[in-house]
């Protein structure tokens, strides 16, 4: 063996030491080619744009528009949490109203029927980013199969995707309905993997929010974090993600 044989493998293998004793591994990428990726399970919104959510908020409540989505957001999410953990199950659209309702009476601001008909029914009229059309096509071609894994509700996303004209893109619709348990519990995960019937670390996970990326990535997924908005990372100890502002991420990830 030469001198240049030699610090190739040294090499090679101070690489592999330290991934297998990084916290970061996770097992699922140790022995699995992104190339392997047969299958892209999304989160709702890598799909579909939120933002005209806050905007209506600020248009109805101009004062306090930024503070009570934010507000409202979190509470959202909160009580996904509460309820999975409390086994007291309730769809995501009846949540969205329930957290409504509290902000409403948090910050003080009367919630006509006409304001909270504007704020759920927006949830209803959601549009597609403008990369995701095309990126859906990509995936097509490449004989990659799509699917929803999300906490909103199937009518939530049929609706918005029969708005958008990419119905037909989604091979399943799978809703935390299905299982009783929002992300990211085990339960809502698992789905992917029963309706593609591939192992899971074939199938991508496509999150939006921090924290569905840690959980995806806990579950054991492949995990793409499409960070559209740029928030900053959660300090969970997840596996390795792979990051980006848009899906171009997502779509060079599954293309190594």
């Amino acid at each position: 063996m030469n001198r240049r044989q030699f610090l190739a493998i040294s090499a090679r293998s101070t690489t592999i030491g330290l991934a297998l004793s990084s916290p970061l591994l996770n097992t699922a990428w140790a022995t699995t080619a992104q190339s392997d990726i047969k299958a892209i399970a999304f989160d709702g919104f890598p799909i579909f744009d939120p933002r005209p959510i806050i905007g209506r908020v600020k248009t109805l409540y101009p004062e306090q528009g930024q503070a009570f989505s934010r507000a409202w957001f979190k509470k959202i999410f909160a009580y996904t949490w509460l309820r999975t953990n409390g086994g007291r199950y309730k769809n995501f659209y009846a949540i969205i109203e329930d957290a409504l309702t509290y902000t409403a009476t948090q910050f003080k601001v009367k919630l006509s029927p006409d304001n909270r008909d504007q704020l759920m029914g927006i949830w209803l009229q959601l549009k597609p980013w403008p990369d995701v059309v095309n990126a859906l096509k990509i995936f097509k071609e490449q004989g990659i199969r799509i699917a929803f894994l999300s906490n909103l509700t199937e009518e939530m996303l049929r609706t918005n995707t029969k708005n958008a004209g990419i119905e037909d893109a989604f091979e399943f619709y799978l809703t935390t309905d299905n299982v009783k348990a929002f992300k990211p519990d085990p339960r809502a995960y698992q789905m992917g993997v029963d309706a593609f019937k591939l192992p899971k670390q074939n199938i991508a996970f496509a999150a939006f929010g921090a924290w569905d990326a840690v959980g995806a990535s806990w579950f054991g997924y492949p995990t793409v974090w499409v960070n559209r908005l740029g928030a900053p990372a959660e300090n969970l100890n997840a596996g390795p993600i792979t990051s980006g502002r848009n899906i171009t991420t997502l779509i060079d990830f599954v293309n190594p």
